[in-house]
């Protein structure tokens, strides 16, 4: 961002007006332009928004004023930044053609991966605790900030598409084709669930990285990246947390021998989840978590696979089989986790207390 847009942004944020502004560019973000503001009077997240990605800002805008209307009257444990509103009551702002948004910095460690299991059960409370936070919100007044984002059933009707008008496959891309249309009980499943679940509102991308930790890694300072809440199931937002944090390899990885769901990690995840939302979870809910690892991990390598198959049109890869290789780890660490379906299942009934 060049320096002659401040006065602009001055003029939509007039308390910054005092003090030399700095902008500097932060963190590591893939969707959005992420800059540090700083003056005398206070450091700001200074956001570019990437509305290629998110085409409708305004049901964003809109989801997120809901959740600033339910901060007035009942606090979270931590912090949950939302965009400072711009003088004419806006959190999106306008700068020179480009979307703009400006919010509190908050100090802290962002993780890629955890370091002990003590991260994956505090990262899996706070998930929790904001649902249990968001269970009085009305989730059908949420709108989809991206359409059908956790559709699974759609993501498989794609790719079936998507392999009607391929004319030949390699034989590892037939390989993968295989195992992913051999998930339509995994499918069935789910369709036959989401008759029956309460829709909630859920952050719906709960990767490690959308939390920032206390320095000493002993507690939760906020949690971000709020543009994907919307209207969901509990079994997202605890699936994506196996999905992400319990994979003993990050789902760029190639090292197809050491793709594995760790036991332990799982057992702290559901141990910090069951413990914010077991007040308020349905049976039939807290049942459904136990397959969400399954479930986000079948969505994104139908994605991975869908977008190698249309030529890496919509993920960004580093060598022109990437998707494809993704796909691969996703379906390696989704063998695992049914591998392990009856160890699980244990687990969830010692945690749980739950019979079957």
């Amino acid at each position: 961002m060049n320096s002659r847009l401040l006065p602009q942004l001055i003029q939509a944020y007039p308390f910054l007006e005092e003090g030399n502004l700095q902008l500097t560019p932060f963190g590591e973000g893939l969707i959005h332009e992420t800059l540090l503001l700083k003056s005398q009077r206070g450091t700001w997240i200074l956001q570019g928004f990437n509305d290629s990605v998110f085409n409708y800002p305004e049901r964003i805008d809109h989801n997120l004023r809901l959740l600033d209307q339910e901060t007035q009257g009942k606090k979270l444990p931590f912090k949950l930044p939302l965009p400072i509103l711009n003088q004419i009551n806006k959190g999106l702002t306008e700068l020179e053609r480009r979307k703009f948004r400006l919010f509190e910095f908050v100090e802290g460690v962002t993780l890629q991966q955890i370091q002990a299991p003590s991260q994956a059960f505090l990262a899996a409370q706070a998930y929790g605790v904001f649902a249990d936070w968001a269970k009085d919100l009305d989730a059908q007044a949420m709108q989809e900030s991206i359409p059908d984002f956790h559709r699974l059933d759609l993501r498989f009707e794609k790719l079936r598409s998507v392999l009607a008008h391929k004319q030949a496959l390699t034989a590892e891309e037939t390989a993968l084709r295989d195992f992913y249309l051999s998930q339509k009980p995994l499918i069935d499943w789910y369709l036959d669930q989401i008759q029956h679940l309460p829709l909630r509102v859920t952050h719906n991308d709960t990767k490690i990285n959308n939390l920032i930790f206390s320095e000493n890694l002993e507690k939760v300072n906020a949690l971000i990246d709020l543009d994907t809440v919307m209207g969901g199931y509990l079994m997202y937002d605890f699936g994506d947390l196996v999905r992400t944090v319990a994979c003993s390899l990050p789902e760029t990885s190639t090292e197809w021998a050491s793709l594995k769901l760790i036991p332990y990690i799982f057992e702290e995840l559901l141990r910090g989840y069951w413990e914010s939302i077991q007040s308020f979870s349905t049976p039939k809910e807290s049942r459904s978590i136990l397959l969400g690892g399954e479930v986000m991990t079948l969505i994104m390598g139908l994605r991975f696979f869908t977008d190698h198959l249309q030529g890496n049109i919509y993920y960004r890869v580093s060598y022109p089989e990437q998707n494809f290789h993704r796909a691969k780890n996703q379906m390696l660490f989704l063998q695992s986790q049914q591998a392990l379906r009856p160890q699980l299942q244990e687990i969830w009934k010692k945690i749980t207390g739950i019979p079957d």
